[in-house]
């Protein structure tokens, strides 16, 4: 197994923005505009935002955030694990630490909007085995056939 350093970041070094912004990209081209819920870096700065990276040696392997809904909810934002690093368990480190750290803040539930298509299978699955199950949109999301919503008690 690989050596992984899931560390706070405050989005300045290069290549956690690089993967944001690929991250973005690949969003922007799989879904229809008013489908691609992504967060931007300036989105990613909100002070309701805690954002983490990923690190196998000095190369950013993934990125993940976590936004407060409220006290006991909270929200999984922007992962991605770089495509060079995906099938070495990257994204469920990362989810488990998201999902610990929720857990440590008192929150009760997360939750999660992602895309229903094939680029995303991937994903949804990971979600699924680690114990999200799919719900209603919750706000502000709403009724959409590119986004599939999940939800999962902590």
């Amino acid at each position: 197994m690989t050596s992984v350093d899931i560390r706070l970041d405050d989005l300045t070094s290069a290549p956690t923005r690089a993967l944001v912004a690929f991250h973005l990209s690949d969003m922007w081209a799989t879904s229809p505009p008013e489908s691609v819920h992504a967060l931007d870096i300036d989105s990613l700065r909100h002070p309701e935002v805690t954002f983490w990276s990923a690190w196998v040696g000095t190369e950013v392997a993934g990125i993940v955030a976590l936004k407060t809904l409220d006290a006991e909810r909270g929200e999984l934002k922007s992962m991605r694990v770089a495509d060079r690093f995906r099938g070495e368990g990257i994204g469920r480190m990362l989810l488990r630490h998201v999902i610990a750290e929720a857990r440590s803040r008192g929150m009760t539930s997360l939750w999660l909007e992602t895309g229903s298509t094939a680029p995303f299978g991937p994903a949804l699955g990971l979600y699924e085995r680690e114990g999200f199950t799919r719900c209603p949109p919750f706000p502000p999301y709403r009724e959409d056939p590119f986004s599939l919503f999940l939800t999962r008690a902590i």
